[in-house]
């Protein structure tokens, strides 16, 4: 017997370990990359009476940080070469964690606007990154991963909107939203500690891709708008869904459930998208699904929001939930190399975040003037009516680089 056929099981067992390490990284890196936006709605009321932030002020809290994850994804490629995906995400986490700390400190309303936009940059650099990273270490299950990525990005906002009302009565919101640093130091470690393994790829290898830049590719610019649209539903609801029922009467706290009830219905729909999506090589049916979905809890935002806040709630999660990842693996599934696959994720992350921001923006300038984000809804169902017809496009055989 050869000491090869000995060491193999071994080998196996040393690789194992490795990818779920790995896998474990991923998953805490992601629970980091919301909770500094999602913490902030259920007791948005309150920081801009203690702040002096307008609604459109408000709004930017969320507009601001998402346009530059926008800018930062575009400029992926760049730090994919300089740093390479390893450092680069460990980059990205180190600021989302100063950032929040950050707000222990300074807490008015410049400082509010500046930690929001240093997260965004931290946020950009994870979300550049990741795709690419996902896609080489984990080349035949990459779809699979891709929904935990983004199933841990969901479970984060839960946590952080379902915590957020109450956590703020003990200890104060800017203490509230600034210990959402430790856990993003402790990612950061566990980042540090497993993904080192990874890394010995040489950059020059990124250096080598070769093909059709995204930008000249009309179906690139196609994805781009689906993903913008489609996040816009998430940042608008991220937003502003708990002022909308504090609003209506409803008391901080349960405005709080509401969105954390939504969050982790995309868990579930997260996790039921990384389960099954492998079966479903054509992702048409699950697109439409979920915008079904999504339309249906606008709808009932817009009807009636108090009598059908439940199934508002599960409709959205569920839709939303579900949507973040497909965008995610359709954008994946239209490039073959791991290099061009983040060249192509970084240009639809980048300017769909840049899309996706106008939405808490305007939502907020519509309640400014008129006190109330009805009309934020009727928007929003209608971008995602195009987008339903927008999915039909998408179709599993063509490849863009």
């Amino acid at each position: 017997m050869h000491n090869s056929d000995i060491d193999q099981p071994h080998i196996a067992q040393r690789v194992f370990t490795s990818n779920t390490l790995a896998i474990i990284a991923v998953v805490a890196v992601a629970l980091n990359l919301r909770p500094a936006l999602a913490a902030l709605g259920p007791v948005l009321d309150r920081i801009e009476a203690a702040s002096g932030l307008t609604s459109t002020g408000a709004g930017a809290l969320t507009t601001l940080p998402v346009f530059l994850m926008g800018l930062g994804a575009l400029a992926g490629s760049s730090l994919q070469r300089w740093v390479g995906e390893g450092r680069g995400i460990a980059f990205g986490v180190a600021i989302i964690a100063l950032a929040c700390v950050a707000r222990l400190f300074w807490f008015s309303s410049a400082g509010l606007l500046a930690s929001a936009a240093a997260s965004g940059l931290g946020i950009a650099a994870v979300q550049a990154l990741m795709p690419g990273f996902i896609k080489r270490v984990f080349p035949l299950d990459a779809g699979r991963i891709m929904g935990l990525y983004s199933t841990g990005i969901m479970g984060g906002a839960t946590l952080a909107a379902a915590t957020a009302a109450g956590l703020s009565r003990f200890v104060g919101w800017e203490a509230m939203l600034g210990l959402w640093g430790l856990p993003a130091l402790l990612a950061l470690v566990l980042w540090q500690g497993t993904s080192s393994s990874y890394t010995s790829v040489r950059r020059t290898v990124f250096r080598q891709a070769v093909g059709r830049p995204p930008s000249r590719s009309g179906r690139a610019w196609l994805l781009l708008v689906f993903f913008g649209v489609g996040t816009g539903a998430y940042t608008l609801v991220l937003a502003w869904l708990p002022p909308f029922y504090v609003q209506l009467g409803r008391s901080e706290d349960v405005a709080g459930y509401v969105l954390a009830g939504l969050t982790l219905m995309e868990v579930i729909a997260g996790l039921a998208v990384s389960a099954f999506i492998n079966r479903f090589p054509n992702r048409r049916g699950p697109l439409a699904a979920a915008l079904c979905s999504i339309l249906g809890g606008l709808i009932c935002l817009i009807i009636m929001p108090l009598t059908l806040a439940l199934p508002a709630m599960i409709l959205l999660g569920l839709g939303i939930g579900a949507l973040f990842p497909l965008s995610l693996i359709v954008t994946l599934d239209h490039a073959d190399e791991p290099a061009s696959a983040g060249r192509l994720s970084a240009f639809v992350q980048g300017g769909g975040y840049m899309i996706a921001s106008i939405m808490p923006f305007a939502a907020g300038w519509l309640r400014g003037r008129s006190d109330d984000l009805s009309q934020a809804w009727v928007m929003m169902a209608v971008g995602v009516g195009l987008l339903i017809l927008l999915a039909t496009r998408f179709s599993p055989e063509e490849r863009i680089i």
